[in-house]
């Protein structure tokens, strides 16, 4: 730890920022979480960024915290984009869901179910895939047996 750290406090609002850092069902509350604890070089942060970079389950999440480690001056890997399944099961938890639900159940109903079951699942991919969620999940929902 070097001299610019110790003289560094905490911010203010540092344990709301370090729940929103642990929030597993909200993406981007991790997210604006690490830009904002990013601004303030202190071991603690440093902690906390370094936990995000190696096992946020979204990559966008990982790849910010490397991101500020990297600016504090961090002696940091950057993290792997290639993640085979991000949650473990998850053909079974989907599968789960749709036989949960009455057999001619639209996509639309399948979505919310999880959403409502497994927002966890939800949040993950929907923010490791962006723009390409829909797609993923109409894909998996039409494969589950």
């Amino acid at each position: 730890m070097n001299n610019e750290e110790l003289s560094q406090e905490l911010p203010e609002n540092y344990e709301v920022l370090k729940k929103e850092a642990n929030r597993s069902a909200d993406w981007k509350a991790r997210l604006a979480a690490v830009e904002e604890l990013g601004q303030t070089h202190h071991k603690q942060i440093v902690d906390i960024l370094t936990r995000l970079m190696d096992s946020d389950p979204v990559y966008t999440v990982q790849e910010a915290a490397y991101l500020k480690l990297k600016a504090f001056g961090e002696d940091v890997k950057a993290p792997s984009k290639n993640k085979p399944e991000l949650v473990k099961g998850v053909s079974k938890i989907l599968l789960r869901i749709k036989k949960s639900l009455p057999r001619d159940h639209s996509y639309e109903e399948f979505k919310e179910k999880l959403k409502k079951m497994r927002i966890d699942v939800y949040d993950t991919y929907e923010g490791e895939k962006g723009a390409d969620f829909d797609a993923w999940l109409n894909k998996m929902w039409t494969s589950a047996k």
